[in-house]
């Protein structure tokens, strides 16, 4: 138990000063992964991989008259 707080912060507000250096801390990293993120995408690298999941998307999608599923009577 404290009696004065003199001594330093008490403990709520170390909890308060804790939470804010989080939120802080949320902000900056979120800030950073959106750069990352846009500078990926201009990269030669980034132009390839949405290129190829375009691809995959085109691939992966049935054609218009065919069934999706084919039974063979034999």
């Amino acid at each position: 138990m404290r009696l004065c707080s003199c001594f330093g912060p008490s403990k709520a507000e170390r909890r308060e000063a804790d939470r804010f250096e989080a939120e802080e801390a949320r902000a900056r990293a979120a800030e950073a992964a959106q750069k990352r993120q846009e500078q990926f995408e201009k990269s030669a690298a980034g132009r390839a991989a949405r290129a190829q999941i375009a691809a995959t998307k085109k691939s992966s999608e049935p054609s218009k008259g065919e069934p999706v599923l084919k039974w063979q009577m034999g």
